[in-house]
């Protein structure tokens, strides 16, 4: 089984298309096999190519990170392998703050709401000074 030893990693960036192979030999030719440890392939998501050697995930968000195990059997027995997957974000918005427009003695809230892996640190400035 191609990757070699029980355990890889990978890392890919959040919107990319996720690639993972995994190659076997035997004889017969095993049949191979991907699940996700502890969770489900991403529906309408997923594609196989290679004869299910390698697993695509389109679009992928932090959701997508977790171990993925490639089962490789015939009748004579199976191989398996994990690939431990994370996905990184770059920072952006779950809320973007909007421009808000006040009276003199009016109270307004602005809100901004951001992800990414790592977590992004928020700060505020006004007109370029952090409040």
């Amino acid at each position: 089984l191609t990757p070699t030893g029980s355990t890889s990693t990978k890392v890919e960036l959040r919107g990319n298309v996720l690639l993972l192979e995994c190659i076997a030999a035997g004889l017969p030719t095993p049949v191979i096999r991907w699940i996700k440890e502890g969770g489900e392939l991403p529906a309408n998501r997923t594609f196989f190519e290679n004869f299910k050697k390698t697993l695509k995930i389109i679009d992928v968000s932090e959701a997508d990170s977790g171990n993925y195990k490639c089962i490789a059997r015939n009748m004579l027995g199976s191989a398996h392998h994990v690939i431990s997957v994370t996905v990184k974000a770059a920072p952006y918005w779950i809320t973007a703050p909007r421009n808000l427009v006040l009276s003199p003695g009016e109270d307004g809230t602005l809100i901004c709401r951001a992800n990414g892996n790592p977590k992004p640190n928020i700060s505020w400035l006004a007109n370029g000074v952090p409040i």
